[in-house]
This record gives structure tokens, sequence and C-alpha cells, in this order.
């Protein structure tokens, strides 16, 4: 059996599961049950509230209603992975989140997109709804051992210091920009580490 439980790994907009190839190889965890869901959202067209439930039901049918598990969500998908966490109970059976460059807070890069079109992406300006409805009650994440990684250079999330979460430690990544966040050897380094802690 597994010393490490579970690792479920949620990508952002514009991304696909290969996003994680080189964290994975970096990880050398063979043994350790590992799902990377791809939950399609048109180019930021689907509410992220919708792809949380998506994403709840793949955790479910991989690793029924009680495994412990430990979530990483890149970009976008450290917000679907926050609302599964705070809104979908799936805090009572996380161990550990890491949110690497998610726009917890919103972003500058946000602002401009229009609701109607594009009602995921808008998800993440600063001040909307649904990071209002999160923010105004994260005890949720109480029970969570949270890291929040970001990226001062980060034109993605920007401000860059706008990706940590409201409960656990924080971390920036000696890197340039958003996607060598989970891709640069030095990121990789770091998350390797915290990844792999028992």
């Amino acid at each position: 059996m597994s010393a490490s439980p579970p690792l479920v790994l949620m990508h952002g907009l514009w991304d696909t599961p290969r996003l994680f190839r080189r964290l994975i190889q970096a990880l050398d965890q063979p043994e350790r049950p590992l799902l990377a869901p791809h939950l399609p959202h048109g180019l930021g067209h689907v509410p992220l509230r919708a792809l949380a439930g998506r994403l709840d039901r793949q955790i479910r049918e991989r690793f029924g209603d009680d495994t412990p598990i430990d979530l990483l969500g890149f970009s976008m998908g450290g917000v679907i992975s926050r609302i599964w966490l705070q809104e979908l109970a799936g805090a009572q059976r996380t161990r550990r989140f890491f949110s690497v460059g998610s726009p917890q807070n919103g972003t500058l890069a946000a602002m401009a997109v229009p609701r109607p079109l594009l009602a995921g992406a808008a998800d993440m300006k600063i001040g909307s709804d649904l990071l209002r409805d999160l923010n105004r009650d994260p005890q949720a994440l109480a029970a969570v051992s949270c890291r929040s990684y970001t990226c001062r250079w980060d034109l993605m999330v920007c401000p860059g210091w706008w990706a940590v979460l409201p409960q656990g430690s924080s971390c920036e990544l000696p890197v340039w920009t958003h996607q060598q966040m989970i891709s640069h050897p030095d990121a990789l380094r770091i998350l390797r580490r915290d990844l792999r802690l028992p």
C-alpha cells in the first residue's frame, strides 16, 4: 500500500492533464494513486461551480466517497479545487491542498472578460460573486493543510500575491512566468519536496 494518499491534480484554463507530465515525473512515486481529470471548460465558458461538480464526480468514481486525498490545483484549477473543498464537502476528506498560481482573490487579467460569453473566466474577476462567497466563509479550509504558491512576475494572476489562500502558508516560487510555476525545474523541486512529505 502507498505511504502517501492519492493525489488529485486539477489543470487550469487552456490546459489539459498533460500539463502535469513533468511534475509526475519529478515526483517519482509510481505506486501512488493518481487522478488528473480532464475537465473541458470551453475556453472559460463553463462556470467554475459546474466544473467543481464534475471534479467531485470524478473523484468519487475513482476513489469512492471517503478515501483521504491530497489535492493540487494549478491556476484556474486551484479555484475549482477550492469550490470543491468549501462547497461540496471536499475538505472533509482532503489532507493537504496545494494552490499553485491560482487567482484565489481574483486577477486583473480577468476584469475585461464579459460574463455572458465566458462565465468561468469571469468567475476569476476581482470581487466576483464566486470569490466573495468563498472568501466570506473559508472556515472549511481550516481542517486542511493549505499551501499557496505565488510568482512575483505572474501576468496571469496579477498582482501575484493575490494567489494566496486565506488559510495556511505560502511560498514564492523562483520563476519568471505563470507557466513556469508548474514546469520549471526550480519550481518542480519545491513542489516535489512538499508533495512527498508524509
